[in-house]
């Protein structure tokens, strides 16, 4: 955080503040007072771009006109909050190592490539990085990895997710992180054991695979659930959004968090201290 920022408050950028999770955020800060928005981005050519961010939400007035230049949106942020898409990533985390602006990232689907590119960029900054903010997600993600080690490839491990009709990657990031849980838990290297289709499979059940199964219908927010079925019991682990505000607080506990730590690339386990035994 800024030494000169003396009154405690937290001034975050939001980059895709059109979007469903960038108007979450916007609500949220607009209703509270240690909270105090700096900038706020959209994609190029967006009829948002000029306006008072808080047209967005029905707010009477930001103070912030929304731009598409990420460099001028966190130019005097302490933390700049990203929902937007893989192809935007470069380039915000390229202004905020240029602003000196630490980031909570949230976008998924990001290629092998783009995370290299953030494990690098932790090296100046300090960047959380989460497929899914929701502190009951991450919470259940340790679950599952004490799930895996526990119950070993004699049962059989499936992960399905529910999301809106317009969700564009599946399986889900939470899913893949669910499912990459128990794989570590087991030891085992998550690609190897990895089954993301099985529409060209034949034969019976690869022993030790983690299934995934995805569903896209109506405006569900994101429902997950693990099922490790064994011969003589089944562990079921769950978890239901009935709201993104549930993602939305994550991601401001994590900017709080993340103004005092030092460069480095962390993910919502260090925010939670959700520490691996």
């Amino acid at each position: 955080m800024d030494p000169t920022n003396t009154n405690n408050l937290v001034r975050i950028a939001i980059l895709g503040a059109s979007g469903r999770m960038g108007r979450t955020l916007l609500q949220l800060i607009a209703d509270d007072g240690s909270l105090h928005l700096m900038g706020a981005t959209t994609e190029p050519g967006d009829a948002s771009v000029g306006q008072d961010a808080g047209t967005l939400i029905g707010f009477e007035s930001f103070g912030v006109n929304i731009t598409d230049d990420p460099s001028a949106a966190v130019a005097e942020a302490d933390v700049a909050i990203d929902f937007t898409l893989p192809a935007a990533t470069p380039g915000n985390v390229a202004a905020c190592i240029d602003k000196d602006v630490e980031m909570i990232i949230g976008t998924t689907g990001l290629s092998p490539v783009e995370f290299e590119l953030l494990e690098r960029a932790g090296r100046k900054i300090a960047i959380v990085y989460g497929r899914n903010m929701s502190i009951g997600v991450n919470v259940i993600t340790e679950l599952a990895r004490l799930a895996g080690r526990a119950l070993g490839e004699g049962y059989d491990v499936e992960v399905t997710e529910v999301h809106h009709r317009e969700k564009v990657d599946a399986p889900s990031g939470t899913a893949l992180q669910l499912g990459e849980a128990v794989a570590e838990g087991r030891g085992v290297v998550f690609d190897d054991v990895a089954c993301l289709d099985r529409t060209a499979a034949e034969g019976p059940r690869e022993r030790g695979s983690i299934g995934f199964a995805a569903v896209r219908a109506g405006r569900i927010v994101g429902d997950h659930s693990i099922m490790i079925a064994g011969d003589e019991e089944i562990v079921e682990i769950g978890h239901r959004a009935l709201d993104r505000t549930a993602f939305a607080r994550g991601a401001l506990r994590a900017a709080r968090w993340v103004i005092d730590q030092s460069p480095g690339l962390y993910s919502m386990n260090d925010v939670l201290d959700l520490r691996r035994r």
